[in-house]
């Protein structure tokens, strides 16, 4: 088992470097020929990021996992929100000066409740997951009228043409992109049957190895980003990830794992955890939308807040296991 254990650590190290070796490259590729920062920031950055989620959850599904398939992309949401912009807004206060942001945290929300709601029955069937696929096409053209529509968005402003994008040549770009792209799939393959294996071993569900190590560990790229955009002073961009990746897990990893595999839900994700992701991104929202009609922002407090409601949803997960 301890060599399990260590094969685990493998693939969690080995997915989170391969995550941002595919993510420079495709960013690099993206800006060699001049596309718009602002759509390298929404569809590279922020989608971008969930790579690992996204392939975690597939391949959980296939071998016929839905508890690491569903946990690792709620568990990612609630990291997202709760972990990851609770200690960017501690490290530097997140103002949102982006309009399409504004748009996309209602959005966010809505869907949010919709996926929710699909599942009340228990079940993800193939219609279920079809549609949050559709809801996820349509979201990607929504997205990207808006930001031809606001080309001067303050996001766009904010990516810069090197932020957090490396310099490098067409031919290294590729490179870094297909060997990226190559170690993500077979670290994730990696790690669902490493994470499998433990579960078993120690008698834990799949589903809190999902909700806990594994979306903590595929929620790493976007925490690097958010640090590297807050470190620059892009607080929109920081802000952009997250609603970015949390869309992408909410409709495509989730709607991907359950067109592969329709599954059934265990009661308590729908008591404990969508509940819980739908809170928190009700608290985004009313953060960052600024509610009084004041400019969003997420400050230090709010911040604490956050990483506090975290604290506490790993420590029920800890409880639930031990008793």
């Amino acid at each position: 088992m301890i060599f399990t254990i260590v094969l685990f650590a493998l693939g969690l190290i080995a997915l989170i470097w391969s995550a941002n070796l595919f993510i420079d490259g495709a960013a690099s590729i993206a800006k060699f020929y001049k596309v718009s920062p602002l759509l390298i920031g929404i569809l590279i950055v922020g989608f971008g990021t969930s790579a690992p989620e996204l392939l975690v959850s597939a391949i959980s599904a296939y071998q016929g996992s839905p508890g690491l398939a569903m946990g690792n992309a709620y568990g990612s949401n609630i990291a997202n929100i709760a972990l990851i912009l609770g200690i960017s807004a501690i490290v530097h206060p997140i103002t949102v000066h982006s309009k399409i942001l504004r748009k996309e945290l209602p959005v966010l929300l809505l869907l949010s409740i919709i996926a929710g709601l699909q599942i009340l029955d228990g079940n993800l069937s193939r219609m279920n997951a079809l549609f949050l696929l559709i809801m996820f096409a349509l979201l990607i053209v929504w997205t990207l009228k808006q930001a031809f529509k606001e080309s001067n968005d303050a996001l766009g402003q904010n990516v810069s043409t090197d932020c957090c994008i490396p310099s490098l040549n067409i031919k290294k770009a590729w490179i870094w992109l297909i060997a990226g792209l190559t170690i993500l799939i077979a670290s994730s393959r990696l790690l669902v049957a490493t994470a499998t294996s433990i579960a078993n071993f120690f008698g834990v569900s799949e589903l809190v190895i999902g909700l806990t190590i594994i979306a903590l560990g595929t929620s790493l790229p976007e925490l690097a980003s958010c640090l590297c955009a807050i470190r620059k002073g892009e607080y929109d961009l920081a802000l952009g990830n997250v609603l970015g990746s949390n869309l992408f897990n909410t409709l495509a990893v989730v709607g991907i794992a359950g067109i592969i595999h329709p599954f059934s839900v265990e009661t308590i994700v729908i008591r404990r955890d969508i509940l819980l992701m739908i809170v928190l991104t009700l608290l985004l929202f009313i953060f960052g939308y600024g509610i009084t009609g004041k400019q969003g922002k997420i400050n230090r407090l709010e911040g604490v807040l956050l990483c506090c409601i975290y604290i506490g949803y790993l420590t029920a997960l800890v409880l639930s296991v031990l008793s």
